[in-house]
């Protein structure tokens, strides 16, 4: 199993998990972030894009997957997501250099992926 598949289906299971719980304050953030990176006055993939420099610098790997992967349906190029990567860096500091490693392993496997299935 990829390490896409492996993280958005057990992504997919905690998420739907969780929602079973029916909690009114859980499902409220949930909407919250959900309508955060909706289009707006900031495009979708403007916002993705400060998404996953914010989990870089906050070295959430899980954000960072998620992130990259909505990022890769937006269309970012190599030359986008390195721009981002090396904002991330500059404001996180080296303390990110093992999450951004993490971020283009991933983002390799996104293009991998693409490719086997084209």
């Amino acid at each position: 199993m990829s390490l896409v598949t492996e993280f958005n289906d057990y992504r997919t299971r905690m998420n739907e998990k969780i929602m079973e719980a029916d909690n009114k304050v859980i499902k409220r953030f949930f909407n919250l972030d959900t309508n955060a990176y909706a289009e707006g006055a900031l495009n979708v993939k403007t916002k993705e894009m400060l998404g996953l420099a914010c989990s870089m610098v906050l070295r959430c790997d899980d954000c960072i997957k998620y992130h990259l992967g909505k990022c890769f349906e937006c269309g970012l190029s190599d030359e986008e997501v390195y721009e981002v990567f090396a904002i991330a860096n500059l404001i996180g500091g080296s303390i990110v250099i093992p999450h951004f490693r993490r971020a283009v392993e991933y983002w390799e496997e996104l293009k991998t992926e693409r490719q086997t299935q084209a």
